[in-house]
């Protein structure tokens, strides 16, 4: 399993270990997860989440006038290695 997937899965875990509903979801160049943040979270609690998410290639919260908040991370994958780097083009 690449070292992306690794860390995307460990954050997400963590994330459901401080009790939010964490969801995954893969996309070609990145893993991505959200989690609905309850009001009821603790300055403590906060704490530990930006700890968790701060550990992601990018992180956010989105947040609406109905007090709704989002939680956001992205891991990036790790672009892969080839022997033909430049494309069918590049001449070595």
């Amino acid at each position: 399993m690449p070292a992306s997937e690794v860390s995307a899965a460990a954050i997400a875990a963590r994330l459901s270990a401080l009790g939010l509903s964490t969801r995954v979801e893969e996309q070609h160049q990145h893993t991505s997860m959200e989690a609905e943040v309850p009001d009821t979270l603790s300055a403590e609690s906060w704490r530990e989440v930006l700890d968790v998410v701060a550990e992601a290639d990018r992180f956010g919260l989105l947040a609406t006038s109905l007090n709704d908040r989002t939680l956001w991370a992205v891991v990036r994958k790790a672009a892969p290695t080839t022997g033909d780097v430049g494309g069918p083009s590049h001449q070595r």
